[in-house]
C-alpha cells in the first residue's frame, strides 16, 4: 500500500483533536456524501500515520515554542520558513500554521471569541510618508504598552528579484524598540504588492502575542485591493501636494478606505492639506458605505510635529470597537480567509499548468505562432487547456 509523503497530512492525523477539527467537524459532514468522504480520508490517514524525521520534529516544536514564547528570532525563522519555496519546508511550515492557528483559535475562545490583536493595512503613493508615519505610531503604541508588527512588502526588481527592503532602514527608532518586529518582504513578482505569504506572516505575528499588526504595501494600485482583503481596517494615507495626478486613482482606492489620513500637514502644507481634507470628506459621501457600522472618516496629520497622530488611532480604536461590536470584523475575518484560500488555489493551479510536461512541450511553438499573428491568443489558450485536461485525464 502506497504510503503518504506528506508531512502535514502524517502530523495532522496523529493530532487528535486537530484531526476532528480540521476533518471531522460537524459542519463537514453535510450532507451524508460529504461526511463519508471526510471518514474515508480520516480511515486513510489513521492507515498511514507516519511521524516526521527528529530534525523536523524538532524544528517544529522549537519554533513553535519560540513563537508563542514571543522570541523575535524564532518569529523570524518562522516567516522565512513560510516565505520559503522549497516543497518539504513548505509543508513543515503549515505544519507550524495548524499549531499556532489552535493557540489562537483557543485564545481567542478565552476571550469570548473576539479577536485579540488587530490589523491594519496602509498604503498610499509614493512621497505619502508611509514609513514615517508608521514609526511615530508605532512608537506611540509601544509606549502604552502594545506589541507592534509590521509586514513592509518592498517592491523586487522583474529582472533580479531583488528588492532594496528599504522600510526598515527608514524606521531606525521602531527596528530598535524590543516591542516592536519589522519585517520587511519583497514582493517577487506578485500582482498587487503584497506577497503571497503576507496572510501566513500575519498569523505568525498574532501568535507571537503581537497584538497589533501593520501591513504596508507598495501603493501600487491593486496593491490597495488585496492588503484590503487581509486585514481589519484599510488606512489610506495621501500627501497634501497632490492634486490632479491623484484624480485617477481615486475612486479605486477610497471605496476600499476605512480611514482616509492627509499626511505632512505641518508648515507650508496646512492649507493645503486641509483642502484636500475637505475634497476627500466630499468625495466619500458620494460612495456606497462598506460597513453598516461606521463612517469612513478624513483626519490630517504630521509625522514630524506628531500634531494629529493621537487622534489618528482614536479614530482606529472607534472603529475596531464598532466592528466588533455588531460583529462585522469577525465577519470579515472569515470572509477573507475564504478570499485567499481561493487567491492561493489560482496560484497553485496556475504554477502547476506551468509546469506540466504537455503544456511546456507546446508552449513555445504555441507563442511563437502567437508572436507572428498566426493564431490568436484565445486559440493558443483553448488549444494548451485541451494539451493539459488531454494528458491529466
Amino acid at each position: 500500500m502506497r504510503r503518504l509523503h506528506s508531512p502535514l497530512l502524517r502530523h495532522i492525523a496523529a493530532t487528535n483533536w486537530l484531526h476532528h477539527k480540521l476533518f471531522i467537524g460537524r459542519s463537514l459532514c453535510q450532507p451524508n456524501h460529504i461526511c463519508k468522504q471526510w471518514r474515508a480520508v480520516r480511515t486513510t490517514l489513521n492507515q498511514h500515520v507516519q511521524d516526521l524525521t527528529g530534525p523536523e520534529q524538532m524544528l517544529v516544536n522549537k519554533l513553535y515554542a519560540g513563537l508563542i514564547g514571543g522570541h523575535r528570532a524564532s518569529l523570524a525563522e518562522s516567516i522565512t520558513l513560510v516565505e520559503t519555496q522549497h516543497p518539504r519546508k513548505k509543508e513543515l511550515a503549515q505544519m507550524l500554521l495548524q499549531r499556532v492557528l489552535a493557540y489562537r483559535k483557543d485564545q481567542e475562545s478565552r476571550n469570548d471569541g473576539k479577536p485579540l490583536s488587530f490589523r491594519v493595512g496602509l498604503s498610499g503613493p509614493p512621497g505619502a510618508g508611509k514609513s514615517s508615519f508608521i514609526e511615530v505610531v508605532g512608537k506611540m503604541l509601544t509606549g502604552r504598552g502594545h506589541k507592534v508588527s509590521v509586514l513592509a512588502v518592498d517592491p523586487s526588481s522583474c529582472t533580479t528579484g531583488g528588492s532594496l527592503m528599504g522600510d526598515k532602514t527608514r524606521m531606525t527608532e521602531l527596528s530598535r524598540d524590543m516591542n516592536a518586529f519589522i519585517r520587511p518582504s519583497p514582493t517577487s513578482g506578485t500582482l498587487g504588492g503584497v506577497t503571497r505569504t503576507t496572510n501566513e506572516a500575519v498569523v505568525l505575528c498574532e501568535g507571537a502575542g503581537y497584538d497589533v499588526v501593520l501591513v504596508e504595501t507598495v501603493g501600487v494600485g491593486q496593491s490597495e485591493f488585496a492588503v484590503a482583503d487581509m486585514v481589519d481596517m484599510f488606512v489610506l494615507l495621501i500627501p497634501p501636494a497632490g492634486g490632479d495626478e491623484l484624480q485617477g486613482i481615486k475612486r479605486g482606492i477610497i471605496e476600499r478606505a476605512d480611514l482616509v489620513v492627509v499626511t505632512k500637514s505641518d508648515g507650508d502644507l496646512v492649507v493645503p492639506a486641509r483642502r484636500i481634507q475637505a475634497e476627500y470628506t466630499s468625495a466619500m459621501k458620494l460612495l456606497r458605505r462598506q460597513s453598516k457600522s461606521w463612517n469612513p472618516k478624513v483626519v490630517r496629520a504630521s509625522s514630524h510635529t506628531l500634531e494629529g497622530i493621537p487622534e489618528v488611532w482614536a479614530k482606529v480604536q472607534s472603529y475596531r470597537q464598532a466592528m466588533l461590536a455588531s460583529g462585522e470584523l469577525q465577519g470579515r475575518r472569515r470572509a477573507q480567509q475564504k478570499v485567499w484560500m481561493w487567491t492561493l488555489i489560482q496560484e497553485n493551479v496556475l504554477a502547476h499548468f506551468r509546469h506540466h510536461p504537455a503544456v511546456r512541450e507546446a508552449l513555445p511553438h504555441l507563442e511563437e505562432r502567437v508572436t507572428r499573428g498566426d493564431i490568436s491568443p484565445g486559440l493558443a489558450s483553448d488549444l494548451l487547456l485541451k494539451a493539459f485536461l488531454a494528458s491529466s485525464s
